[in-house]
């Protein structure tokens, strides 16, 4: 009786291989590039309390459209106090224009910085103010 072997032949097992091979080298540096993102998004939230100090601060003040925003620096008019150092955060702050500055540590791998910059605009009335993120440091590295 004539018995058959079974199992993979050495080509086989070279594809297999050269597939994980190709996936790997697409897959890691995709990966990598989603752990930043997903780590740079603690410095986006940090700026959030200080977005909405600086809106407050506008309506305390009354200031006008097409004006310019002072007095929205930060600990002062609503804005929290400047904050330092927690996870990838490595600073938090408003200067007295309104514009928010937050900047990574160096622990996330790339040390940048997220800058938001207000205007007042109006619509129907009511001020509302307006941020722009085009100046900021993490747009050059693709993490905002």
């Amino acid at each position: 009786m004539h018995t058959r072997n079974s199992g993979f032949t050495l080509i086989e097992l070279m594809i297999v291989i050269a597939i994980i091979g190709i996936l790997a080298a697409i897959a890691v540096p995709q990966y990598q590039t989603y752990t930043q993102k997903a780590r740079f998004a603690e410095v986006v939230l940090a700026a959030a309390p200080f977005k909405i100090g600086v809106e407050v601060c506008v309506v305390q003040q009354g200031l006008p459209l097409g004006g310019g925003i002072s007095g929205c620096a930060s600990g002062a008019n609503g804005v929290p106090a400047s904050a330092t150092a927690t996870g990838y955060v490595q600073s938090v702050a408003s200067v007295d224009s309104g514009v928010v500055t937050a900047t990574s540590s160096a622990s996330l791998g790339v040390s940048t910085t997220y800058i938001l910059q207000p205007t007042l605009s109006g619509a129907n009335g009511s001020i509302l103010v307006v941020w722009d993120s085009s100046t900021s440091g993490c747009k050059t590295v693709s993490l905002c």
